[in-house]
């Protein structure tokens, strides 16, 4: 008897692997999980000429972004199952003002969020469509780190969302004789931000901007951090705070819904969106007592360690094989309203 044939499913990204941003690692990682049940295409865009086999679901990242897609699969066949992933632009800013980002919330039969506080952002007659869905990365143990002083690293192409003006301010206010070297990861996708980063740099020497690098060595430098800072305005759920928490490196967070998402209400790390006093504070205590086990950084590891489980490879897997099984293996499938 022949092999039953898997499932073909497709994920549309905005970005491929030439641009390796959020997206593509995201669209990458979903592909391989979901290898074991679904054959999965990875595409810009949908319809693609290229594609003889219509599939028999498509998940979309990014609703105002795949827009285009969205709308085409949905007036093909408004019945076959279509789910929108949302990013933070689109939960905190596009789908209260943008009219494509609005409409594909409205066809899709299930939303996927990063993180937990992610369906209180949407109108409320769509959250039962919802599902939460957080990413993952293998486990890796921390890299040696130095006793004489706290490394702090912050992980983020420079742009507005991603405010690097708090640890700018934050940088300025620390001396450089107390002890806190802080390096900065992310390329000046605003020329203004990254000219900000330099001035900076000049002003303080224990803080470096050291630009756009490749991944392994992100991740290498953060296993040698005793802390990440996180300093977002907007964020559907970062992947460098769940890297940083399965390495065991505790974070230093904006309190905003897409950190208190990921790191949990009773979170002890968090800081008012551009309080660049509170971060130095927090910076301050961590480097205060960081050699005790009962201080300030060993209470935000344990706190960390308690939420590494959610952001685990089997975890993220299981909810994109539950999600997709709903959706084709269950009860019929929901007709969006409007649609």
């Amino acid at each position: 008897m022949a092999p039953i044939r898997k499932p073909l499913v497709c994920i549309v990204t905005p970005a491929l692997a030439d641009a390796n941003n959020g997206n593509w690692q995201t669209a990458r990682r979903w592909s391989r999980l979901l290898a074991s049940h679904y054959r999965v295409a990875l595409l810009r865009q949908w319809p693609d000429a290229a594609m003889t086999e219509r599939p028999a679901a498509l998940i979309a990242l990014h609703a105002r972004r795949s827009a285009a897609s969205i709308a085409a699969w949905a007036a093909a066949d408004g019945h076959a199952p279509l789910v929108v992933v949302l990013t933070g632009t689109d939960l905190y800013r596009d789908i209260a003002i943008d009219a494509d980002a609005q409409r594909s919330i409205g066809l899709a039969h299930r939303l996927v969020v990063l993180q937990a506080r992610g369906p209180l952002a949407l109108p409320e007659h769509l959250r039962a469509r919802c599902r939460v869905v957080f990413q993952s990365t293998p486990a890796r143990a921390a890299l040696p780190r130095p006793s004489g002083f706290l490394r702090a690293v912050m992980v983020g192409h420079l742009r507005d969302e991603k405010a690097p003006q708090t640890l700018f301010e934050a940088a300025r206010l620390i001396a450089p004789h107390e002890g806190i070297r802080i390096d900065h990861i992310g390329a000046a996708l605003d020329p203004a931000l990254g000219e900000a980063a330099s001035a900076t740099a000049a002003a303080c020497p224990h803080y470096r901007w050291l630009g756009g690098l490749p991944h392994p060595e992100v991740q290498r430098r953060l296993r040698r951090a005793h802390v990440l800072v996180h300093t977002s305005r907007i964020e559907g759920g970062a992947h460098a705070v769940l890297e940083a928490v399965r390495c065991g490196v505790p974070v230093l967070a904006s309190h905003i819904d897409g950190n208190v998402g990921m790191l949990g209400e009773a979170y002890a790390g968090y800081f008012a969106p551009g309080d660049a006093q509170a971060l130095a504070m927090h910076l301050r205590a961590c480097r205060a007592d960081m050699a005790q086990a009962d201080g300030s950084l060993a209470r935000l590891a344990a706190q960390c360690a308690e939420r590494a489980p959610l952001f685990a490879p089997e975890a993220e897997q299981r909810a994109l094989i539950d999600l997709l099984n709903e959706l084709l293996h269950g009860a019929r499938v929901d007709m969006p309203h409007g649609a």
